[in-house]
């Protein structure tokens, strides 16, 4: 088997891609489907953290503009990626995979606060991390919180799992004649307004080196063959 080319990875999944076909909630199959991708990765050999969003329960941004006061919803999209963590959690651990969930803020009942060399410890380890809670700060989205932990803990890449195969001119479920860029820079993606991570996470990238990778997530044994070295979906970088 070909050895992998990335020590350490993070993961971010959407909250939405935890829906399935559904229109809110989690679809036990797909979370199941995503344990094990994550767990096919631990036993190559690669360490992970994930972070996941919260929007299958809970879309603050949204109800902010129906009203309702923005920090109280982002505080709300926080409990909410912290449910999708312990859910992801407990997937894992049925698949005899050790797991920490550390949270941005401060509910150690629950789960570990999050403190930096400890979560870099669990990863020495061998233990999937998922990071809950955003940044614990109201509006940053959890692609920031994706994009400063991997920063944090040294990731050797940052991967977005996405519904679809990378990052387009346009949407390509709207417009079928997109053009599909296997290869950008994140300047080109700012300037353009790709919308493939909010503007915060792709300049921590840019100014910090970290390289994204935009992929499928329902594309089956898609992860494990990206960190063995297949060209998988998109990838952004710095310069041209």
């Amino acid at each position: 088997m070909t050895a992998p080319v990335f020590r350490r990875i993070l993961l971010k999944l959407s909250g939405e891609a935890l829906m399935g076909a559904g229109s809110h909630g989690i679809d036990p199959d797909v979370l199941e489907r995503s344990a094990q991708d994550v767990r096919a990765l631990i036993e190559a050999g690669v360490q992970v953290a994930l972070v996941i969003g919260g929007g299958n329960i809970f879309r603050g941004a949204a109800l902010s503009l129906r009203g309702m006061d923005r920090v109280t919803g982002d505080q709300m999209g926080m409990l909410a990626t912290v449910m999708n963590a312990l859910a992801m959690q407990d997937a894992l651990e049925r698949l005899g995979v050790s797991v920490r969930v550390m949270s941005a803020i401060k509910i150690n009942q629950i789960c570990e606060d999050y403190i930096r060399r400890r979560a870099m410890r669990h990863l020495d380890k061998g233990r999937v991390v998922i990071f809950a809670a955003g940044t614990g700060n109201p509006f940053f989205t959890t692609d920031s919180a994706a994009s400063l932990r991997a920063i944090e803990v040294g990731a050797d890449l940052l991967i977005k799992a996405t519904k679809v195969d990378g990052i387009y001119s346009a949407d390509p479920m709207v417009n079928p004649n997109a053009t599909f860029y296997p290869r950008i820079s994140y300047d080109q993606a700012l300037r353009e307004s790709l919308q493939v991570m909010d503007t915060t996470a792709i300049v921590l990238c840019r100014d910090h080196g970290m390289p994204l990778r935009v992929m499928n997530i329902n594309e089956a044994g898609a992860l494990l063959r990206l960190v063995r070295g297949e060209d998988i979906g998109s990838l952004v970088v710095s310069g041209n």
